[in-house]
């Protein structure tokens, strides 16, 4: 018996938002409304994504001894997160600093702080959470080297989910173990570091040859393409008016980790992650855009 439906290893970080009519160019300096400071990070989005849809959800990270760090924690237990896990302190708490244009659309940078600080020693200190969850998601805002301790570390029967981002070649034995690997485009294309082809379905093939057991291909406005050894199938989009992107793809995959982990099918999860994906955007924000179940509309 699993105490966990899901845990999520992974970035903590304030989100530093700016609105701006266009985005900068090389040089140039634009003005934009007053700063907004939420909480975010993607591991922390997953989280509360996850929490507020319902699913039994820890959290293992590392924050700052600071009020960016206060105002994490404080998010990820309004969620219903368990943040046992969240180790405090090591240097500042990760900021994102974040630009949003009218159409919704972000440009991102972010200052890891804490987050590089979360190492392979913690993983295995974290050994009964590990233990004790039925599914575990992790990203790359946190290094590589703490990324691989959790796949050698995954309980027996557990199901382990990586969104790479930001992208980078990936080492074969994470590759391995990831039951899916859920990219967009451009991950795709740094992970297989060569030509993809010119359909999702040749991006797939391509990066199962590799070794996941199974990949997501997020599509954007055009949805998703699943695809395993069973083969492969598309999911489509939900039309909505967009607001914000801003988390979108986090609260995406934490849907479909945790219903994979109740054991749907693959292409059902992520029609159900493509739901929730679409209810994010329609807010401002990140951690506060997620939806709860209760909010999410059948298909």
């Amino acid at each position: 018996m699993y105490d966990y439906d899901l845990l999520v290893v992974g970035s903590a970080n304030a989100d530093l938002v700016i609105g701006v009519e266009r985005r900068p160019a090389a040089g140039e300096t634009v003005l934009g409304s007053d700063l907004v400071v939420h909480p975010g990070g993607k591991g922390a989005n997953q989280a509360v994504a996850a929490g507020r849809l319902g699913a039994r959800t820890a959290l293992l990270a590392r924050v700052g001894d600071d009020a960016h760090g206060r105002l994490l924690l404080d998010s990820q237990r309004a969620a219903g997160v368990d943040t046992a896990g969240v180790l405090v302190g090591g240097a500042p708490t990760g900021v994102a600093l974040i630009t949003v244009d009218p159409s919704g659309d972000n440009s991102i940078v972010v200052s890891p702080g804490a987050n590089g600080r979360l190492t392979p020693e913690d993983v295995r200190s974290a050994g009964n959470l590990l233990a004790a969850s039925r599914v575990v998601s992790a990203q790359l805002e946190i290094p590589l080297e703490t990324v691989v301790e959790v796949v050698r570390n995954l309980a027996p029967g557990s199901r382990f989910v990586l969104n790479p981002s930001p992208p980078r070649a990936l080492p074969a034995e994470v590759l391995a173990a990831c039951d899916p690997l859920i990219v967009n485009e451009h991950e795709a294309r740094v992970i297989v570091g060569t030509d993809l082809g010119d359909s999702p379905e040749d991006w797939a093939s391509a990066l199962l040859a590799l070794g996941p057991r199974s990949v997501v291909i997020t599509l954007g406005a055009r949805g998703a393409l699943v695809a395993s050894a069973a083969g492969t199938a598309r999911v489509p989009s939900v039309k909505v008016e967009t607001v914000d992107t801003t988390g979108a793809g986090d609260a995406f995959t934490a849907a479909l980790a945790w219903r994979l982990g109740l054991d749907e099918p693959l292409a059902e999860a992520a029609a159900y992650a493509a739901r929730v994906g679409a209810a994010a955007v329609t807010r401002a924000g990140a951690q506060e855009s997620f939806p709860t179940a209760e909010e999410v509309a059948s298909p």
